[in-house]
């Protein structure tokens, strides 16, 4: 539960620190805004506190159009404190809300539509109907701000049935038809024909040219590419074959998201899942602060003063990505995925200027594929993911403990790259491949310590052990700059 008095305190102060942290609403003018917003401070008597925004709306606010608190990545209440919460909430996010009822999404969880009830107003302070809806409200409002979409399709991306469900619902929250707001927007980004452009905000420290530099020497050829400073790759949404393209808005605190995609449909689960690709709602200050507790850690936090730990576009890809690039170069595993890509994945139907061309395929094309150049553990490592995640046995959409299980017990995969997918697919800030040579090395200085020593050792770093991960890989990666790159790996994990 949040303090009011250490609230009001931020706020009347405007710390940057806190934003995103919680929201102020104002009993006088009904409308709820960030610790930072520039508007006149209003009297502590006629100001209330909110978790989330969509707690604040579900109380009766609507959003500041001066600070736009709706545009805030996400707070930490969002990812709840229960399994169940953090599971539906990826669902929702990944997927397409249009088909998600909350009798639906609670039979998938396991649980009574009325147990998810309570546990959202309990970690949340608002109904899963409220969650779903203020996404949509929010998301709506971006693409109605920052793109020239006709409102028809700004309606259909959001997810919603209708134009006049979609009109209504804005007009209610803003006290402003979609049309009146598009008029107060900033000039929007050019898009060509059948392209989305928009812009998804950061918390700043941001260290773009390191997740840039972290994603290009793992792209997978065909798949994925670097160039010009903009990150680029092929997905499939809805059945339809798109391009994902991102760039660095520096001053806008910002990454500039272009989508080649048409028709748009559901555009809000692809923008929530390159949120959590760049791990755009952590705040860097906070973690940071924890970690420079530890004097083994401090003189990197000081050194790398924006933690982020890189996520990834699909969970399958990176497993199998993760299973391929052990003891190998990064480049070798590159290549070798790029390999399995051209010979397995669909072709990419939209001409591109670039090196884009395939798909990477799912687990149904990998179940039983003979996959040619590849080690025979890796292989048959490989083959036994695909056949875990055809049946079900296996679902990134699940809890990371959930997936962990299931992975290390797969034949050729083990614990560290379970921890590894965790780390980067399922945004597990407590991920922690304790088995990893590297970081046994840079934990003791130069000697390895055992995994066991290592574990704990990484005690005093929870709840944030991937962002210390994160420190000490990218120390050693700067000691051994002129060497090949590997990627960090367990000894012995799958032999020769």
């Amino acid at each position: 539960m949040i303090d009011a008095r250490v609230c009001n305190r931020a706020r009347l102060a405007r710390d940057t620190r806190f934003d995103g942290r919680f929201f102020i609403a104002v009993l006088s003018t009904g409308i709820y805004c960030r610790p930072i917003c520039p508007s006149p401070t209003a009297k502590r008597a006629n100001v209330r506190f909110y978790e989330s925004a969509a707690e604040a709306i579900a109380a009766g606010f609507r959003p500041c159009l001066r600070c736009r608190p709706e545009t805030l990545p996400g707070t930490p209440a969002w990812f709840g404190t229960s399994a169940t919460v953090a599971r539906a909430l990826r669902i929702l996010t990944e997927e397409t809300l249009l088909t998600h009822s909350v009798a639906g999404l609670s039979r998938r969880l396991g649980v009574s539509a009325r147990h998810l009830h309570r546990l959202f107003l309990a970690h949340l302070g608002a109904s899963p109907i409220a969650v779903i809806r203020t996404w949509r409200l929010n998301f709506a409002k971006g693409l109605i701000s920052d793109t020239d979409l006709p409102m028809s399709l700004v309606a259909q991306a959001a997810g919603f049935g209708s134009v006049r469900r979609f009109n209504d619902s804005i007009r209610q929250l803003y006290g402003k038809t979609p049309t009146a707001l598009r008029r107060m927007k900033v000039p929007a980004l050019k898009a060509g024909q059948d392209q989305y452009v928009f812009r998804a905000a950061y918390h700043p420290p941001f260290d773009w040219d390191w997740l840039l530099d972290f994603l290009r020497t793992r792209a997978i050829p065909g798949v994925e590419e670097v160039a010009s400073g903009v990150y680029r790759r092929t997905f499939e949404h809805e059945g339809r074959r798109g391009i994902l393209e991102v760039g660095h808005a520096r001053d806008a605190r910002a990454l500039d998201v272009r989508i080649r995609l048409s028709p748009p449909l559901s555009l809000l689960p692809i923008v929530s899942r390159l949120r959590a690709m760049f791990d755009l709602a952590t705040d860097v200050s906070v973690i940071a602060a924890h970690l420079c507790r530890d004097p083994l850690l401090a003189p990197l936090v000081r050194r790398y003063p924006a933690p982020r730990v890189p996520g990834a576009w699909d969970g399958f890809e990176l497993a199998v990505r993760a299973i391929l690039g052990q003891q190998v170069t990064l480049a070798g595993g590159s290549a070798l995925a790029g390999r399995i890509a051209l010979q397995f994945g669909a072709a990419l139907s939209l001409p591109d200027s670039g090196t884009l061309a395939v798909l990477f395929p799912g687990p149904e094309a990998l179940s039983d594929a003979h996959l040619q150049g590849i080690p025979r553990a890796r292989a048959q490592a490989i083959r036994a993911l695909a056949r875990a995640t055809t049946a079900g046995q296996i679902s990134f959409a699940g809890t990371a403990e959930e997936v962990i299980a299931v992975l290390a017990a797969l034949p050729g995969v083990g614990d560290w790259t379970a921890q590894y997918v965790a780390m980067r697919a399922l945004r597990a800030p407590d991920a922690f491949p304790a088995g990893d040579l590297v970081l046994r090395r840079m934990a003791g200085r130069g000697r390895p310590l055992s995994a066991a020593a290592l574990r704990a050792r990484a005690e005093r770093w929870r709840p944030w052990r991937a962002y210390a991960a994160i420190y000490l890989w990218r120390a050693a990666a700067d000691e051994t700059s002129g060497a090949a790159a590997r990627e960090p790996a367990e000894e012995g994990l799958l032999g020769a």
